[in-house]
């Protein structure tokens, strides 16, 4: 796992759903389940420039660097800068850098950046949604400018439009969310399939509210694992955001931490051991926060924990089958 107690110092408001709390619940749940030694803790390194620039602009690093400057401020109606949090941000983005230099290196089979802020809603240019880089967008183009096939899959309730924004014409870099629709950022239609390079490498599942555990392992069976599979990535990075959970305040998701099990443990499974990493995204229920990360993180590491039951049915299987005809992945 990587982390830092300096991703606490990113505080944007004390009613602020992205509270410092949140990783001590991740970091409680990974606790409750167990795991002990099999889990190895190291702190990330800030990413550089030059990591930066593979996805960001100046003007954006450098508009953040400023704010950071005057002691931090509001980015957007939803998104605040405080003093600690350029630090945290710089370190968020460059715990996926020094998660892929672990696993090459050996020392694990797969790994867990455990950082804020979260990173899949900021664009190249603009910090939005709680977030100001795009952690798992460095890590992806880092790799990808190293020669590598990467599949990012998002399974936060929200859509990661960041992310689809940064590879929306790479051809070299797979991205497929499974979110819920209508829902902010109010993108992530199905219709949405990347252009020129990237043409059909950019995948929506955009379900409807109430879509529970079977409807998301159906996703997998129908669309996410044949379109990985298909797409042969060297590499899986993984936006594991846990607000897709039943309990969650800002979403209508239904699933459990046994579902985020059961989600989590397919899609390492994708590619050798060595060549995955998840992200922590959003998650906005303590409880359910430290439930599901708990849940995935041991599932990740052939662990099966479950804090609570799997969930059944919900709507949304006309979604996958869309999905499954529009991709040509359809029985």
């Amino acid at each position: 796992m990587v982390t830092d107690e300096r991703f606490l110092d990113h505080r944007p408001g004390e009613s602020h759903p992205e509270r410092p709390a949140r990783l001590e619940a991740v970091w409680s749940g990974l606790d409750a389940a167990g795991l002990g030694d099999a889990v190895v803790r190291r702190p990330p390194e800030p990413a550089a420039d030059a990591d930066l620039l593979r996805c960001h602009p100046t003007d954006h690093l450098d508009a953040l660097s400023a704010l950071d400057e005057e002691g931090g401020g509001r980015v957007d109606p939803d998104t605040r800068m405080s003093a600690g949090s350029w630090t945290a941000a710089r370190l968020a983005a460059g715990a996926g850098l020094t998660a892929i230099d672990a696993l090459r290196a050996g020392e694990a089979d797969t790994a867990f950046c455990a950082v804020r802020p979260p990173g899949h809603h900021a664009t190249p240019s603009r910090a939005m949604g709680f977030c100001l880089l795009n952690n798992v967008a460095v890590a992806a183009a880092t790799l990808a400018d190293a020669g590598q096939r990467v599949a990012v899959v998002d399974i936060d309730a929200h859509h990661g439009n960041g992310t689809q924004d940064a590879f929306w014409s790479d051809g070299r870099v797979l991205f497929v969310s499974c979110h819920q629709w209508p829902l902010y950022p109010g993108t992530g239609a199905p219709d949405e399939v990347g252009e020129g390079d990237g043409a059909g490498t950019t995948v929506n599942l955009a379900l409807p509210p109430g879509a529970a555990g079977d409807t998301y392992r159906y996703a997998l069976d129908a669309v996410i694992v044949p379109v990985v599979e298909r797409f042969a990535p060297d590499w899986l990075l993984v936006s594991a955001g846990f607000d897709a959970h039943r309990a969650d305040p800002l979403t209508q998701l239904g699933l459990t931490a046994a579902d985020y099990a059961d989600l989590t443990r397919r899609l390492v499974g994708l590619v050798p051991a060595c060549r995955s990493v998840l992200f922590l995204e959003g998650g906005y229920d303590l409880a359910a926060l430290r439930d599901a990360s708990g849940a995935a993180v041991a599932a990740a590491i052939g662990v099966d924990h479950r804090p609570e039951a799997s969930s059944g049915e919900g709507p949304g299987r006309d979604v996958v089958d869309d999905a499954a005809c529009r991709h040509g992945v359809a029985p």
